[in-house]
This record gives structure tokens, sequence and C-alpha cells, in this order.
């Protein structure tokens, strides 16, 4: 199988490069605002960002004929470094996309200048069972992960007994749905901005259900993550969660708790996206980890 990836790079390709890692099922303009990726291009950053294999622009794939894992996604990451020919780069991931990148961190240290994680969860804590219990109603046993809000687990509880989204409109509006929760309530919600968002990454997809194939990813191999190696990771850390994060509420603290000398930066009024509201804040933040550490 050819695994086709689509990448975009933005800013002086001499310039410090960053490689953003958007979330599951994500778009890479769907984690990446283009005004959030034009401040770090214009404050000297080479910044990629691509779309994870299945979703936007990058190529769909016949998942019952080649099965895949996120160890082969988090490969991808690898692979779009490779193709710019770029050895190491300052990584900066957002919900899944963070725990992918804290992958990359543990087992090729000598890629990563520099470690970002936002809206994330600590690697190899099994977050997605976490998640699951909430939705089933089940106990959470002790030591799991704090679970999401309960106006998450409503949503995705609605969501998962309902009938998908088949049309256009029904797929725009389940989406418009999805981000007014995702959002976090901390700040007022921009509903005519997000449909015309909506709509953007509609039309971008070659075929917006591919990305289903991520559950199926994971599904395949539960046990894909690494456990118990946080305290292994070299590169200096910063970790950015949001006051009003709805799926992953304190996963932050425990991601800079596991990695030594790792930051933590709680950002007022941030759900788990990157709202308009928060980019001047979230830029500089990287800007700043990022401007001392070269290789």
């Amino acid at each position: 199988m050819q695994n086709t990836i689509f990448t975009e790079e933005f800013g002086d390709t001499a310039h410090p490069p960053v490689l953003l890692i958007a979330g599951s099922m994500s778009q890479g303009p769907a984690s990446w605002p283009d005004a959030f990726v034009g401040r770090l291009a214009a404050r000297g950053r080479r910044v990629i960002r691509y779309d994870h294999r299945d979703t936007g622009r990058s190529k769909t794939i016949d998942f019952a004929a080649d099965p895949y894992t996120w160890h082969d996604i988090k490969n991808d990451a690898l692979a779009v470094l490779d193709a710019h020919g770029i050895e190491s780069a300052h990584l900066v991931g957002h919900s899944a996309g963070g725990v992918l990148a804290q992958w990359i961190a543990v087992e090729h240290p000598e890629r990563v200048s520099t470690l970002t994680a936002i809206g994330s969860s600590p690697l190899g804590r099994q977050e997605g069972m976490t998640v699951m219990r909430a939705l089933m109603g089940e106990e959470q046993p002790e030591g799991s992960l704090p679970p999401p809000t309960p106006a998450f687990v409503d949503f995705y509880r609605k969501m998962i007994t309902s009938p998908p989204p088949v049309t256009r409109r029904e797929q725009i509006d389940f989406q418009l749905a999805e981000a007014r929760v995702l959002a976090g309530g901390g700040f007022p919600f921009d509903e005519d901005e997000e449909r015309r968002q909506a709509e953007r990454l509609h039309e971008r997809a070659l075929d917006l259900s591919a990305s289903a194939n991520h559950r199926l990813a994971a599904a395949a191999d539960m046990a894909f993550e690494p456990v118990g190696v946080l305290h292994t990771v070299k590169a200096p850390t910063l970790v950015i969660e949001g006051t009003h994060e709805p799926a992953k509420p304190g996963h932050g603290a425990l991601i800079a708790e596991a990695i030594p000398g790792a930051e933590l930066l709680m950002v007022e009024g941030m759900g788990h996206m990157l709202a308009p509201q928060v980019h001047e804040t979230l830029a500089a933040a990287i800007l700043r980890h990022t401007v001392t550490v070269q290789r």
C-alpha cells in the first residue's frame, strides 16, 4: 500500500522547523487555524502542518484490505519530516497529536528539538478507555485519568446512539454542534464563523467519512502506546491546557508531572480547540519555548 500524506509549509525554509501534529480524525487546518500558523511563520519559524491519513487531502485507505494502527499514524509524522528533509524539529501536537508527539519524543529523541502538547493526555494512560467508560456510564477504576465533562459525555452519548449524519447539511450541522461542545464555554461561540470553517473542511476533504478509520486503528491495537516511559523524554517540554477543557480536563498536569522539567501553562477560557481568542497567547508561548533550543 502506498500512503500519500498532504502537507503544507509556511515561512522561510531557513528558519527552525515546527511540525504541527493534529488530533485524531482531524485535518490539519481543523487543529491548526491559518491565523495561528501565520503568527508562528511571521515570527521566524518554518511551520509544517499535514493531514493525517484518511483525513483532508491525504490519501484515503481501504481499511479492510490494508488495516493500520496508531503506531503507523505516528510513523507518518516521521515520514513528513523525512519528506521535507528535516532531521529534527520542534514538535507541537494537539489532542491525540500531542500523544503522538510524546511517543516520538520517547522513541526518537534525536528528532525532537522541543516538545509541546496542547489539550492532550499522557502517553500510555489509555485515555480512550476513560472516555468509553464515561460514555457507557461505568465507574472509573482507581488511577484512571480524569473523565471528560458531563456536557462532553452527553453529546457523544447521543451521537453513538443516533443515526450518523449522511447529507452535507447533516454533516456540517454535526461538526458545528461538536465544535460548540469542544469550545468549552469559556468564550462566546461564533456560530457563523464555525459554520464557515465546517463548510471549508467539508469541501477540502477527499472523503469525510474515511476519518472514522482512526477509530478502527485504535480498536485494532488497544495497547499501541508504550507505558511508563514519559520520564525518559529528554526534549524540553511545554504542556498547554485550557481552563475550560471538556475532553481531557486535568490531563495536562499529569503530562507535566511525568516529564522531568516540563512546564505547564494553563490558558484562561480555552477549551479543547484553538479559539481565535488564544492564538496570540499560544503562539507567544511556543515561540518562547522554541527560541533557545536549536540543533
